[in-house]
């Protein structure tokens, strides 16, 4: 069992492993997989996620495909405005956001 960890630094040292850590809570799984370029498997999460933290990823999700009407639905659902920052930028944001809430 891997523990959560307490930084970006750490998150981003599990990429090397095969598979996301089964221990963690469910949006930072969805952002390790988006973080090893597994789009789908981090969807699949997303959208099984029934809160605003699972509108927000979805959200992200859809604008990192460009489909920025869809985005633009889960961010509303999400309570966010539509972001005018880089995607890497609020990728960070969302992992530090959910490493923050363990």
């Amino acid at each position: 069992m891997m523990a959560v960890p307490n930084s970006i630094e750490e998150f981003n040292a599990t990429l090397s492993q095969q598979t996301a850590p089964s221990s963690w809570p469910e949006a930072l799984r969805a952002m390790w997989f988006d973080a090893k370029g597994d789009w789908e498997s981090s969807h699949e999460i997303a959208q099984d996620l029934h809160t605003s933290d699972g509108s927000w990823i979805h959200a992200y999700l859809h604008r990192k495909e460009g489909d920025k009407f869809n985005a633009g639905y889960w961010y509303r659902m999400a309570g966010k405005k539509f972001p005018e920052i880089e995607l890497d930028v609020e990728q960070r944001q969302l992992v530090a956001f959910f490493l923050a809430q363990q």
